[in-house]
């Protein structure tokens, strides 16, 4: 492709905005992910289906995460790439493999919790852990697949005195690599809508849903949806926008996309920022991990925190497994309301109108 027929742009506000926004998103999905990983290697006692799809979205959001600093490096030196042309080909690549793989299994992660409530005596319910891991590893190749053109072809490109490291360009040419990051959006969202709604209205139906719980639960979908949403769509909008004004006014005059570039790369690190918040979704679905974050809390910071919430406890408090909420006094053993599990990814109980009944205090 000649690059005569694109815009190029050296923004002088990239580095300035982008750098300390990526330098978050690292630090925080860096933690988050390696605990998250942590837990799941050696806190974790029993591995199930929704855990084995939990652990590899766990997998592509820290593959991800750690070519940010590489990232960050191309963006302060202004789109000035010093690594060489197969550094730039792998960076690029795991970003986008792994970018699609953390969307791929957090859509796998819905699609599982659909099965376990609307659905409870499918088939799918009784996935085997080894059947589990295939589908995890052909997931994987399907990725590799969808993004290995990037290892393929040279995207180093001597611009303004400068080698220009990205896979998107402002060209009047629609390729696979612009298809797949619409795809990969709108594919993905119109299930994770399908799911969540499902999920709502099953709940809403058999009249579970005002129980204090439930809408916990119900609140939690909400929100999943509504993160991939924030994430993922501006980037989109932006890049629909760049194809909207390539087709009718093609590259003439690049003065009308300066503007759109700056936006849409600024956008497409909000992208990065769901790999930051995927541990949210591992700490709110699965009981088990608030169990092993509590633990990595001494005792002596929880004992006030515990005290004060005693007095003041209307309901009955979830087990954590701690020794330090044991009162030596023999206080009343903390029980577990029977919340329905088949709301968690983690579990392997399917839906049971009876599972909702709390135990009496």
């Amino acid at each position: 492709m000649n690059s005569n027929n694109c815009c190029p742009f050296r923004n002088e506000y990239i580095p300035r905005v982008l750098p300390p926004l990526l330098v978050l998103e690292f630090v925080f999905g860096l933690l988050g992910n390696g605990l998250a990983l942590w837990a799941f290697c050696f806190s974790l006692k029993s591995w199930k289906s929704s855990r084995i799809f939990l652990f590899n979205l766990a997998v592509a959001d820290l593959l991800l995460i750690i070519c940010l600093p590489f990232l960050t490096d191309n963006y302060v030196r202004k789109w000035d790439w010093n690594f060489g042309d197969i550094p730039c080909r792998l960076m690029l690549f795991m970003l986008a493999m792994n970018r699609q793989g953390s969307i791929i299994f957090l859509t796998v992660v819905a699609v599982d919790r659909y099965f376990r409530v609307v659905h409870p005596h499918h088939a799918l319910n009784k996935l085997s852990n080894r059947a589990a891991t295939i589908i995890s590893l052909f997931l994987w190749g399907v990725t590799i697949a969808l993004t290995g053109h990037l290892l393929k072809n040279a995207l180093m490109k001597d611009t303004d005195n400068s080698r220009r490291c990205s896979s998107f360009t402002i060209c009047p040419v629609f390729g696979w690599h612009e298809a797949m990051f619409l795809l990969e959006f709108f594919l993905p969202l119109g299930i994770i809508l399908f799911c969540s709604t499902s999920i709502i209205w099953s709940l809403r139906r058999r009249q579970l849903d005002r129980q204090a719980k439930i809408k916990r639960a119900i609140r939690f979908l909400l929100v999943v949806t509504v993160v991939f949403v924030i994430c993922f769509l501006p980037s989109v909008a932006v890049r629909i926008r760049i194809f909207w004004l390539l087709y009718f006014q093609g590259t003439q005059s690049c003065s009308p996309y300066k503007s759109l570039d700056l936006a849409f790369f600024i956008t497409l690190s909000f992208t990065y920022m769901n790999s930051m918040l995927d541990p949210l979704v591992y700490y709110f679905s699965s009981p088990s991990f608030p169990n092993f974050f509590s633990k990595l809390i001494p005792c002596h910071l929880r004992k006030k925190s515990v005290g004060e919430s005693n007095n003041h406890r209307s309901t009955i408090r979830e087990p954590t497994g701690d020794l330090c909420l044991t009162s030596s006094s023999g206080e009343n053993t903390i029980t577990q309301r029977n919340l329905p599990h088949t709301l968690m990814p983690d579990s392997a109980v399917t839906w049971d109108a009876t599972n909702i009944t709390p135990t009496s205090p």
